[in-house]
């Protein structure tokens, strides 16, 4: 047998190997891709209405920035900025408040009640947002996928339209996961109360899961509305003009049907915080002060 055949034949043995190398690194890739990351967070892919793709974002040190009017002169907007990433909730905007609630933004939380304003807002949440990532929730009359979910419907437009952008909805597990942490913490269930868990709510329990540590902003303790001397401010700080803000959780917390318990949630928050991950800096207080009270 000559040379040259048996050199073919380990040249052939070798392209195939690396073909095969290659294709399993493929395989491996697009495996590890749809596996790794936060599994109640599930990406919209502009092609598909369903996706094994979840959320793989993890940071150090977060700021979770409040849409509350305690943000208002506050001057926090640089150290804000510092932090290694910055997750804000629902439409709250930085343009024109920067000097307060800082410029940048890694993630924001959003209920289906605000997507309408992300559509009606592509240029700045798209275009000036480019790079956030959104993390949707909503029930499941709005967000099934069988072509008959109006809001997963509209994700999948932007996820098209936009296909560089991050768009993820909140699984039916996920929120079933916060549903039972809610009963869990208060010892009701949180349907049979009336209530609807806020997007604050939501957005504690992924900065738990993504973050490292964490910095709150705006975010007043659980017995703050019932002191004598509590400031009055805007239950949004973009909307100077709406409803003050304790009075806004005092009518939710009290609502047989349909209100957040914003003043229980932020008891709970203080628990949490307890364990060493969470701080609340602006206010400041600290979650033993509430515990004392």
């Amino acid at each position: 047998m000559s040379i040259i055949p048996k050199r073919f034949h380990w040249v052939c043995l070798l392209l195939l190997s690396l073909c095969l190398l290659l294709w399993y690194s493929h395989v491996t890739r697009s495996w590890v891709s749809m596996k790794v990351g936060l599994r109640g967070y599930v990406r919209v892919l502009p092609n598909s209405r369903s996706s094994s793709y979840f959320l793989d974002f993890h940071c150090g040190r977060c700021a979770v920035v409040s849409s509350s009017g305690q943000m208002l002169a506050s001057g926090q907007g640089q150290e804000i900025d510092k932090q290694e990433c910055v997750i804000r909730m629902n439409v709250a905007p930085t343009v024109g408040y920067e000097a307060d609630v800082g410029n940048m933004t890694s993630l924001r939380v959003i209920s289906h009640t605000s997507v309408p304003h992300l559509v009606r807002q592509q240029g700045y949440f798209f275009g000036r947002e480019a790079d956030t990532r959104y993390v949707v929730w909503g029930p499941e009359k709005n967000m099934r996928q069988d072509g008959k979910g109006k809001i997963f419907n509209a994700l999948v437009k932007l996820a098209r339209k936009y296909p560089q952008t991050h768009i993820y909805t909140v699984t039916r597990e996920k929120i079933q996961y916060c549903d039972a942490v809610f009963q869990n913490e208060t010892g009701k269930n949180r349907m049979q109360s009336g209530a609807f868990l806020s997007t604050g709510f939501f957005t504690m329990i992924l900065a738990l899961e993504m973050c490292d540590s964490i910095l709150v902003y705006g975010m007043i303790d659980g017995s703050y509305c019932s002191h004598a001397n509590h400031s009055f401010v805007p239950y949004h700080y973009y909307e100077p003009s709406r409803l003050d803000e304790c009075r806004m959780y005092r009518v939710h917390e009290h609502a047989k049907r349909g209100g957040h318990r914003f003043i229980t949630e932020k008891v709970i928050y203080s628990r949490w915080a307890l364990q060493g991950k969470l701080w609340f800096v602006y206010p400041s207080w600290s979650p033993q002060q509430h515990q004392d009270q």
